[in-house]
Parts: structure tokens; C-alpha cells; sequence
């Protein structure tokens, strides 16, 4: 078993999207190699209504899935082809935009005015780009929470994780996404394939993620190999970047910490990406701005298959 090590560790950065939202992106909208089959992460933590909601008025989206998973308040979605609903704390909206969607996602605080949720987008192959649209939302009820003996606890938003599978399914780079707690002070090794790109993004309490061995050994110009520290703290708003390994271990700090874990199997294929469409040629994209001008983004007859929990 060998632990992966820390590639970059990154502070989410502030910005604006949609129509005024306020938020923190942990990447995107640059070299995102490092993160494929991934695209962006962002982070929509708000207790100031005035910041969020403006929301995200109707926009298109081709080529791409999208993930929102909900922490405090509600996100209301609706889309062209009639879907619409609500979602709440613990719930999770994955959206297969392949071919084409116009849609709206319009958050809104809880009663303290508290807003807070992750988006994130998971690129589609080449063979997929243009596949039909649909929907998986899930209740926060439906996702399996694991406690371990150390008290470690992990929600299965999506794929398999200690022997349980979580309900979001036949999604192209076959994702494991976690919702995971370490309990203060407690260190914990947790498995992923090696073959998998992986992330971790910390957004309660803090803790370090680091080579088992300790101090991390790099290579440094015309001295061979230099011995390191170990990666500083990751705390709130951390972005954690793994290299490649079998497992992770994080040791948690005097507070607990929180993070997502996220990992896929790489497409390795071109990208071209321009705002809410990412496809694999400059041609591609072309062709899908000019159908959004002429009217014909939309194709007519891919009816999603939707699935909608009670």
C-alpha cells in the first residue's frame, strides 16, 4: 500500500458568477489536467442574502455533468425541458447536460439566512458529449452516512466506499464523491484506486494530509533529493491535490475536520471550454454558440429520463 502524497495545497479564491453570486472556487477555467475528468469546484457558503440571491438566472450548458450538493438553505431548478424542483440540506441534484440544456438554479438561505452548498462540474467523454440530457435528484434521507469504530463518518454521495454504493449511478467517469468528518485528533487512512484522480476539499475544522513516512522527499535542481516538511495545515476553504497512491491519510486537528473527497478515472481527451460548454474542438464550440444564436442548441425529441425522489 503506498499513501498519495500532496501534490498542491490551494485556497479557494472569491469570485462572482451567475447573475451576482458571491463565492469561492477551489479550481477551474484554467489547467485543469491535474483534476480531470473534473472541470471546476465551486463553493457557495453565504449568510448574507443580498450575495446569492440573484442566483443563476437561465443558461445553457453542453458537453459537461453538474453536481450541487446542498448543505444549509434550498436551490430551486427548473429547465427547458419542464424538470423543475427543489432541493435542501443533504440533497443532491447531478445533471447530465450532454446535447444541451438551458436551466436555472436560483438559491435561497435558511431561516437564519445561512446559505451553503458545492458545485461541481465532471467533464463527458467525446462519446457521451452529445448524449441526451437527464437528472438524478437525491434526497439527503437516500444517501448511506458510515460511522466507523474511530468515529469517522462518511456520506456516499456517489460509488462505492467501504462496501456501500451511493445512489447517484451510470455516471460517465464513474466519480466517488464523499462527504467525510474525522473526529478531533484522529488519524485516518482512507483507500482510493490508484488509477483515480483525487482531491480533497476542506471546509470545516482543519487537519494535514501527509505522507505516512513522514517528511516528504522531492527532487531540487543540482542537489540530487532534499528532504521537505510535511504539508502544511489544510484548513476551511482548502483545496488538497493528491499524486498518486492507493490511499490517503489525514490527521485531523483539535476541532475535527470536514471535507470532501473526490476522485475519478482521468477521459484524457482535448478540451474545449468557453464558460457553460465544454467540448473537445474550437469547432465544436463554435458550432454549439451558433445553434444557441439561430434557436437550434436545443435538440428536439431528446426527452430526459428524469428521476425525481419523493
Amino acid at each position: 500500500m503506498s499513501i498519495r502524497p500532496v501534490k498542491n495545497l490551494i485556497k479557494s479564491k472569491p469570485t462572482l458568477e451567475g447573475a451576482g453570486v458571491h463565492l469561492r472556487r477551489a479550481f477551474g477555467f484554467g489547467n485543469t489536467s491535474d483534476f480531470d475528468p473534473f472541470l471546476l469546484l465551486d463553493d457557495f457558503r453565504n449568510d448574507v442574502p443580498a450575495d446569492y440571491l440573484s442566483g443563476f438566472p437561465w443558461h445553457p450548458h453542453r458537453g459537461i455533468e453538474t453536481i450541487t450538493y446542498v448543505l444549509n438553505g434550498t436551490v430551486e431548478h427548473a429547465d427547458s425541458l419542464g424538470n423543475q424542483g427543489v432541493i435542501s440540506s443533504g440533497d443532491v441534484q447531478w445533471m447530465t447536460a450532454g446535447s444541451g440544456i438551458i436551466h436555472q438554479e436560483m438559491p435561497k438561505g435558511d431561516a437564519t439566512g445561512r446559505m451553503h452548498g458545492f458545485q461541481l462540474w465532471a467533464n463527458l467523454p467525446s462519446a457521451l458529449k452529445m448524449t441526451a440530457p437527464h437528472y438524478q435528484e437525491v434526497k439527503s434521507a437516500e444517501i448511506p452516512v458510515l460511522t466507523d469504530d474511530d468515529g469517522t463518518q462518511v456520506r456516499i454521495v456517489c460509488g462505492e466506499f467501504w462496501g456501500k454504493r451511493g445512489p447517484v449511478d451510470g455516471i460517465a467517469a464513474e466519480p466517488i464523491y464523499l462527504d467525510i468528518s474525522v473526529p478531533p485528533g484522529k488519524r485516518k487512512i482512507l483507500p482510493v484506486e490508484t488509477t483515480r484522480h483525487a482531491f480533497a476539499y476542506v471546509f470545516a475544522g482543519s487537519g494535514k494530509f501527509c505522507n505516512a513516512s513522514g517528511p516528504l522527499a522531492v527532487p531540487t535542481e543540482g542537489v540530487g533529493w532534499a528532504v521537505t516538511k510535511p504539508p502544511s495545515e489544510a484548513d476551511n476553504r482548502s483545496l488538497v491535490v493528491f499524486d498518486s497512491g492507493d490511499e490517503l491519510e489525514v490527521q485531523a486537528g483539535e476541532d475535527g475536520i470536514r471535507f470532501l473527497l473526490v476522485s475519478g478515472k482521468p477521459i484524457e481527451e482535448p478540451v474545449a471550454w468557453y464558460g457553460p460548454i465544454v467540448m473537445n474542438t474550437q469547432d465544436q464550440l463554435r458550432q454549439a454558440f451558433e445553434e444557441l444564436e439561430k434557436g437550434t442548441f436545443l435538440r428536439s425529441g431528446s426527452e430526459p429520463a428524469s428521476r425525481h425522489s419523493s
